[in-house]
């Protein structure tokens, strides 16, 4: 056996540990592999978009994965997660919106849930029947971003970009409207209500209004806001009056406005602009008349029918109007007057008299009406209305005064003199009656009525004695026989007279009898007649006279 030097062998084994270490191809695909997964996971990471969060009531109808976000029907964005708040007070969604999407998430974006509605409108989101419901995106127009939202209950009225203009409205808690309630011109839509919420603070009811373009110019500093319930029927000492709005107002309420008669039109107002939501088209009216006098009655007289808003007329021409019945009344600071008359509030108003805004000088009205007190000015309540009892408050002269005015104040308001009203007046004369009747002698008056009365009563118990004597003598046969024996009598006696009729014996001989009668009778008139001149002429001669002259006729 032979052997190879050792420095022979060398070579082969550095051959064979060269082939070993030598790096394989198939190495790169796994290295090719993490890098177009590490692409995959950067491109994934660069292409998705922001994620916001979404504060909602309720999240019925939401899913994660399975939600869409959509503006103007486009997918831009999907529901992730859907849970509770930390509190439990609100619902939390997570989504991720597509990348191109990020401008529009500003702080005026609005979000809100599309799905069957019914209103006045009619029926909307039909379409997510079948679909689900999904979230509608609305972009805002500010430069402030934010990942935060509210999601709404109801569809915003308007966009945020909508032309026209956003206004205040502020009232009473019985005026309160509803989101989406019509605004109204004239009968005429021309806007929405967009939100409605209460303020418990001031316990008013604080509304904001959209009017779109171009009939946001209507609205002026001079425009007055009041309900539009459909149907206004007004019964107060005015009269009757009925008014009509539209349709939809009828059927769902509403606000209306408008420039009150004889007002200047006023300016454009700013956005934002806070208006007095008034009762009603009335109460808008009047509340024009803004600069005004108040003056405090106190009346004697009930005040019952006489209620907030009442006129007060001079002489049928309305100068003001009642602004509180009663005013500040309490028994202790009444105390102080006999009677307790009750405070009236009202207030009068000269730009009912034509008198100008900005002439206007209610120091030089005051003074005017201090002159008017002294010569006779007095106010009084009256009836307005007779089918509703209503009050209302009549200023007149009274010629001559029928009190001496005297100056005086009630809370820091003058007090305005006041006479009593024509019922009071009537009360005040039966009273001066009574008083007169009270001071009358009846006694003496109803001592002779009792001694008439006893008098009476004697008559009456004759007249009844003799009422019983008749009736005895009524029942009595004879006198009920009377009547037969009468006729009897009466029938011998026609039976005589029948005797002595013309041609019979009897009337003859009674002929005759007369005859010799008459003839005696003138045989007797000389005796007679010597008789009566000389009654002594059957005792004594006749004295002879001279012979009678006869005497040639005339």
């Amino acid at each position: 056996m032979t052997t190879e030097p050792y420095g022979q062998d060398t070579p082969p084994a550095r051959a064979s540990i060269s082939r070993h270490t030598r790096l394989s191809p198939i190495w790169i695909v796994p290295f090719v592999a993490m890098l177009i997964g590490a692409w995959l996971l950067y491109d994934d990471y660069v292409s998705r978009g922001p994620q916001v969060t979404l504060i909602m009531s309720n999240a019925e109808g939401i899913e994660a994965g399975s939600t869409l976000i959509k503006t103007r029907n486009v997918e831009v964005g999907r529901v992730e997660q859907v849970g509770l708040s930390s509190d439990l007070s609100h619902i939390r969604v997570i989504a991720r919106m597509s990348p191109d999407v990020e401008p529009m998430l500003v702080e005026d974006t609005q979000f809100w849930v599309v799905k069957p509605r019914i209103g006045r409108e009619g029926i909307s989101g039909l379409n997510t029947v079948l679909s689900g419901a999904y979230i509608q995106l609305q972009p805002g127009s500010s430069d402030e971003t934010s990942n935060r939202f509210e999601v709404l209950d109801q569809p915003p009225v308007a966009p945020a970009d909508a032309k026209g203009i956003r206004i205040n409205l502020v009232g009473q808690l019985g005026n309160s409207l509803s989101v989406g309630d019509p605004v109204t011109y004239q009968g005429f839509t021309v806007g929405r209500v967009e939100e409605a919420r209460f303020d418990p603070d001031t316990r008013r009811m604080r509304h904001r209004a959209f009017i779109e373009t171009p009939y946001d110019v209507l609205v002026t500093d001079s425009t007055r806001f009041w309900p539009a319930s459909g149907i206004d029927l007004k019964l107060d000492s005015e009269g009757v009056s009925i008014n009509v709005e539209s349709l939809e107002a009828l059927l769902g309420g509403g606000v209306t406005f408008g420039v009150p008669e004889d007002v200047p039109l006023g300016q454009p107002v700013a956005e934002d602009t806070t208006f007095t939501l008034y009762e009603d088209a009335e109460s808008a009216r009047q509340g024009t008349f803004n600069r005004y006098l108040e003056y405090v009655l106190l009346v004697d007289d009930t005040v019952r029918g006489l209620s907030k808003g009442a006129p007060v007329e001079f002489r049928g021409v309305r100068v003001g109007t009642v602004a509180s019945v009663p005013w500040e009344f309490s028994i202790d600071q009444r105390s102080r007057r006999s009677g307790f008359a009750i405070p009236v509030l009202i207030r009068i108003e000269p730009q009912r008299l034509g008198e100008n805004l900005e002439s206007l000088d209610l120091e030089a009205w005051r003074k005017r009406f201090e002159g008017w007190f002294e010569n006779g000015l007095r106010a009084s309540l009256k009836a307005g209305n007779l089918l509703t009892g209503a009050l209302y408050v009549d200023l007149n002269f009274q010629r001559p005064a029928a009190t001496q005015y005297l100056a005086d104040s009630y809370q820091d308001r003058p007090v305005f003199p006041t006479t009593p009203a024509g019922l009071a007046q009537i009360e005040q004369k039966v009273s001066s009656l009574l008083d007169k009747l009270n001071g009358l002698e009846v006694e003496p008056v109803l001592d002779g009525l009792n001694r008439n009365l006893d008098t009476s009563q004697a008559m009456l118990e004759e007249v009844r004695a003799l009422t019983e004597s008749v009736r005895t003598l009524t029942d009595n046969p004879d006198t009920q026989n009377l009547p037969g024996t009468l006729n009897e009598t009466l029938a011998e006696l026609r039976t005589t007279l029948e005797g002595l009729s013309p041609g019979s014996t009897a009337y003859d001989e009674l002929t005759g009898t007369l005859e010799r009668f008459d003839a005696l009778m003138r045989d007797l008139e000389p005796v007679a007649k010597t008789l009566s001149e000389q009654p002594n002429a059957l005792i004594f001669d006749r004295p002879r006279g001279e012979d009678p002259q006869p005497r040639a006729p005339r």
